[in-house]
């Protein structure tokens, strides 16, 4: 029989002594570089997954992550953090929470601790908001508080928990909660499930302690996955309309999605209008939004997804967050996402490719830029090329065995992101459906790294976001059509800037 290891042996604090050393411990660092991204946000070692926490802090942007500080795996998680002036630079700051109390403890070979959730200024007091699990335990989830008042060391509240279970018994999941004010009232999503039905659950408190179930702000039409993790509802657009993202479980491909339509905060539904996928990548999941003084509403995700290869854990490692986003309202109760213009800092030497036809069956080698870290505008014709399949290979070898593919093809309107022959990653083609803009054209904004590709097209009507693990050499970039040719407007390249 295993030894059980009683974590509450430990305060808070000496659990996150000891997280931290493990952090700064040689054996159980970084082991190999080849897929550490330049300019993404990643741990300094060990795993991370969700992004929580999201908030702008006394002017500093903040991120706090799902982390286990031992390993490149899933144990018992903790809360790691960083904080940032720009979004683009990143202060690794000492781990903020770990699992200690009877409500978030784990002992081996039993999973848990903090799981995921969200941070609010409680009129100066840094408070976080999350999820207590302990595999077997009744309730198993249950949601707590932690507060600070420097933003660096947190003390999880006497009272814990402030929500003890669900409100409905049998359920599948009950966590995540994403909290707001609005007025002198907070309120809260938490994620759920019952009966094969996702839900959104709401509430609402006046004092973040002690909290009223109003009941679900939204819930699966029977097509819509079995749980709701990560849920995040917020006003976008003029009047009550409000956004709520989530992360579906048993869904198929679809690990992300938005539903948007006008919120009423008395009955606490959410009258849904429009639905659909928020990123059509593989490696997309638990995205998180925040408010910033500027009036943005920005968004970070995980990039990576359960059950993939992750080739980055043999390194010593695991996890990464995607670009900083901006969602922005767009027509008919549909959103698009940007990356912040705070990305054009890392801009170095600009490649500015002149327009041109591309023959059918050609592949144009682009000279001269060979990098890992790129960031791409290319605008097609498509009005001119609509017989045509066409686009650009990324991190191509020199035999080319390897390469990543992005086309479109406007007879049917399908855009892919094929990385069948991207390295020794997951394979798979990611596709969605997308019209030329007005006046004709497609534009695909492309941001690559040492491991990822994120694509925006048509200025974030639909987004793309994978995982990619070329062998390092292979570097190469070209232009490409198939079945007619296909006409170049302007592609403009800019080698970026690593932040390590």
């Amino acid at each position: 029989m295993e030894k059980m290891i009683d974590m509450t042996q430990f305060s808070h604090q000496e659990r996150i002594e000891m997280a931290n050393r493990a952090l700064s411990d040689p054996s159980l660092g970084v082991k190999n570089d080849r897929f550490r991204l330049h300019y993404h946000f990643m741990p300094p070692a060990g795993w991370m997954n969700d992004p929580n926490g999201l908030i702008q802090y006394r002017g500093e942007y903040h991120v706090f992550y799902q982390h286990d500080p031992y390993g490149p795996q899933q144990g018992p998680m903790h809360w790691g953090h960083a904080k940032s002036r720009d979004l683009i630079r990143w202060e690794h700051l000492p781990v903020a929470l770990a699992p200690s109390e009877t409500y978030d403890w784990v002992t081996e070979g039993i999973g848990g601790g903090c799981w995921s959730g969200s941070a609010v200024d409680d009129d100066g007091l840094f408070t976080l908001v999350y999820t207590g699990h302990v595999d077997g335990r009744r309730p198993e989830e249950v949601q707590c508080l932690a507060t600070s008042t420097d933003g660096i060391r947190f003390e999880k509240a006497a009272f814990n928990p402030v929500i003890e279970g669900p409100p409905e018994p049998d359920g599948f999941g009950f966590r995540d909660p994403k909290v707001w004010k609005r007025g002198d009232c907070w309120c809260m999503v938490v994620g759920f499930g019952k009966g094969g039905f996702g839900k959104a659950l709401f509430y609402r408190s006046f004092n973040l302690r002690e909290w009223e179930y109003v009941g679900p702000a939204a819930e699966s039409d029977g097509t819509m996955g079995d749980m709701w993790e990560c849920p995040d509802l917020f006003p976008l657009g003029e009047g009550d309309r409000h956004v709520l993202v989530i992360s579906p479980m048993n869904m198929g491909e679809t690990k992300t999605m938005y539903l948007s339509g006008d919120f009423d905060y008395e009955t606490g539904r959410l009258s849904v209008e429009h639905a659909e996928r928020l990123d059509y990548g593989f490696d997309f999941y638990a995205p998180q939004t925040f408010l910033d003084d500027r009036g943005r509403r920005l968004l970070f995700g995980w990039m990576n997804i359960w059950g993939s290869a992750m080739p980055e854990r043999g390194d010593g490692w695991m996890g990464a967050l995607t670009i900083p986003r901006e969602i922005q309202p767009a027509e008919g109760g549909k959103i698009r996402m940007v990356p912040v213009p705070e990305l054009r800092e890392l801009r170095g030497g600009h490649h500015a490719v002149k327009a041109q036809q591309i023959p059918e069956g050609a592949e144009v080698p682009l000279a001269g830029i060979r990098s890992e870290a790129l960031e791409l505008i290319a605008v097609f014709d498509a009005s001119a090329s609509k017989d045509a399949e066409f686009g650009i290979l990324l991190r191509c070898s020199e035999d080319d065995s390897e390469r990543t593919e992005v086309r479109y093809c406007p007879a049917s309107g399908i855009l892919s992101m094929d990385r069948n022959r991207s390295g020794i990653g997951d394979k798979g083609i990611s596709e969605t459906s997308i019209a030329p803009m007005d006046d004709g054209r497609i534009k695909l904004h492309l941001f690559l790294d040492r491991s990822s590709v994120e694509l925006f097209a048509n200025d974030g009507e639909r987004t793309i976001t994978n995982r990619i693990y070329p062998d390092p050499s292979s570097l190469g970039i070209k232009l490409f059509a198939r079945s007619g040719n296909a006409s170049l407007v302007s592609l403009d390249i800019w080698e970026l800037k690593s932040i390590r």
